[in-house]
């Protein structure tokens, strides 16, 4: 098992930034991915952004050129940069990690962005 704990969400407004952090411990793998999900009210769960252990990024098109991943491989941490945040932003954040023989998800983290 992998656990996940997820740091750094909160009240902003808009135009603000923000910046989450995921630390993964237990059973990691050295090959990996990371990433950020979202859930807004009355929504499915999306992606935002996800990163490999080579670090291979992928970003949701609402968040491209807005929110930067990054990850430290010797940590076991992800982080989520998000800037020029938007009321649409608007959810809760889940750090999520998947291996060849895990698919751990964080608590979730709450982000709020007042217009």
């Amino acid at each position: 098992q992998v656990q996940l704990v997820e740091s750094g969400g909160g009240l902003v407004q808009a135009g603000g930034s923000l910046r989450l952090s995921c630390a993964a411990s237990g059973s990691t793998r050295s090959i990996n991915t990371m990433g950020w999900y979202r859930q807004a009210p009355g929504k499915q769960r999306e992606l935002v952004a996800s990163i490999t252990s080579n670090d291979r990024t992928t970003y949701a098109d609402p968040v491209k050129g807005r929110f930067f991943i990054s990850r430290d491989n010797a940590k076991n941490t992800v982080s989520l940069q998000m800037n020029s945040l938007k009321p649409e932003d608007t959810a809760v954040y889940y750090c999520n990690y998947v291996s060849s023989w895990s698919n751990s998800w964080g608590q979730g983290t709450q982000v709020t962005v007042s217009s």
